[in-house]
């Protein structure tokens, strides 16, 4: 770029130069010093155009020097974008693996290996990782299917003894005899909970999410199979939802919703009311369950999803909670790509609004 400008500014000077030497008389010398004579009568005249051709060479001077700048900075632009382009390629590519990994298909994010030696050192690294992630999760699991398998064969034992025992009559019991035996029954279907809570969530990775679900059917579904649960507690259930569709899994949506509107209406009070609403703006589909009820502390929203917390334990207890049915349906929303939140509500009442995409991809 210097040589051109320099050039440039050459070809310009030569133009002066020329300028004058058509006013005097240089004889064809070529020497570099110029001597010129000019007549008196003529000098004004020859100043004017002098001054004129100095300006216009000043004008197309910057013209053109700015005019082949442009043109080198473009064409620089143009080639480092190209070279920067094909360099950065494969970190695009590898940033979009990336993206795409998934708990589920961990073995099938894995990286091909690169030409270039520091990316392909990046891509044998990243593999290893994958493999050493899968490694753990299935450890994970695999105790936690055992341990909850293990635990449902004594547990489900001692509820046929209990089941049979209460069946009959025993005149003879004591008030603390039939205390103990009304403290385990309720422990015993408490910690039957907690086990099929454990093996549902050990399960998710497994459920294929790519069916179509009708939204608002699916809704209305869980509204009937829990009116009974309403009416014992004196609530009622209101269903706003419109005409959504979604991919994902229907029986794990169908749990979370089933989750929500059970948990609003046990933390209800009587006479209260279950809001459940589903609509879609612009790609994504929102579900939202309003309860009436006492509504949650501001410094323990963010804690309501984290596995065997209760907000109340005590109530929580006595209504036979096991503080796992919100980390669940918080897990349904995680596997699914979606989002979970406690909207503020002004009132003081509980709103949790779920989002997912409308179209997520199958699979995912």
């Amino acid at each position: 770029m210097t040589m051109f400008v320099y050039r440039n500014g050459v070809y310009y000077i030569d133009s002066l130069q020329e300028a004058v030497e058509a006013q005097g008389d240089n004889n064809g010398d070529d020497s570099e010093q110029i001597y010129i004579s000019i007549p008196e009568d003529k000098w004004d005249e020859f100043a004017k155009d002098f001054s004129v051709q100095v300006y216009n060479n000043k004008a197309d001077y910057k013209r053109n020097s700015l005019i082949i700048s442009v043109l080198l900075a473009l064409l620089g632009g143009g080639v480092t974008y190209f070279i920067s382009g094909r360099a950065l390629k494969p970190i695009g590519e590898f940033s979009d693996k990336i993206e795409e990994v998934q708990l589920q298909n961990l073995s099938d994010s894995q990286i091909e290996e690169n030409q270039v030696k520091e990316l392909n050192r990046l891509s044998v690294s990243y593999n290893k990782m994958l493999e050493r992630l899968s490694d753990a999760f299935k450890i994970q699991r695999e105790f936690t299917e055992n341990a909850a398998h293990e635990l449902r064969t004594p547990l489900s034992l001692m509820q046929i003894q209990l089941d049979l025992y209460n069946s009959g009559k025993h005149p003879g019991n004591d008030a603390d005899t039939i205390q103990t035996i009304k403290m385990v029954t309720e422990q015993n279907e408490r910690l039957s909970k907690m086990v099929k809570t454990l093996l549902d969530m050990s399960e998710l990775q497994t459920v294929g999410r790519d069916e179509t679900i009708i939204v608002n059917a699916l809704i209305d579904e869980v509204l009937a199979d829990l009116e009974p649960l309403a009416q014992e507690k004196n609530i009622k259930l209101i269903g706003k939802c419109k005409d959504v569709n979604m991919v994902g899994s229907d029986i794990l949506i169908y749990r979370l919703v089933y989750n929500l509107v059970e948990n609003a209406i046990k933390y209800n009070h009587s006479g209260g009311q279950v809001i459940v609403e589903a609509y879609q703006k612009e790609k994504q589909v929102y579900l939202s369950v309003k309860d009436t009820g006492n509504g949650i502390p501001e410094e323990l929203k963010e804690r309501v999803f984290e596995p065997f917390f209760r907000v109340d334990k005590s109530r929580s207890r006595e209504l036979g909670g096991v503080g796992l049915g919100l980390a669940l349906v918080n897990e349904i929303v995680r596997v699914h790509d979606g989002r979970i939140a406690i909207m503020p509500n002004p009132s003081g009442e509980t709103i949790i609004e779920v989002e997912f995409a409308v179209n997520r991809q199958p699979g995912r």
